[in-house]
């Protein structure tokens, strides 16, 4: 049996996609108010002692990095890559698993209609 939690952090920031044509509206410099989720999974036998996944307290040293690192600054300026909804869903993953191996999927929104999601 897995048990899957998920945990939603928000924050704002700018970006421009590089490689669209120019009349493209996401090629212009704009904005969003994201949304991340973070998805973590543990079948019974790895559950911890009291009978969680993780703990979602544990989750708040990614808050205070995404809050220091994200919010509020051109996405262009801290990512190596074109800074779509996937490759910061991707970038996540493999910046955060190390720290929550329980990690599964990241899922970015950059609207309340439309989510990517990395999920290896």
């Amino acid at each position: 049996m897995t048990f899957r939690i998920t945990k939603k952090f928000e924050f704002s920031a700018s970006h421009q996609l590089a490689g669209l044509p120019a009349e493209h509206q996401c090629a212009r410099l704009h904005g969003h108010n994201y949304v991340i989720e973070l998805e973590l999974a543990a079948d019974d036998a790895d559950l911890l002692p009291v009978g969680f996944v993780r703990d979602y307290g544990d989750l708040s040293a990614f808050k205070v990095w995404l809050d220091n690192h994200l919010d509020h600054r051109h996405l262009n300026d801290v990512m190596e890559t074109n800074p779509t909804a996937e490759h910061m869903a991707a970038w996540i993953y493999r910046t955060w698993s190390v720290e929550f191996p329980e990690l599964t999927s990241v899922s970015v929104s950059e609207t309340p209609k439309t989510w990517a999601e990395y999920r290896p």
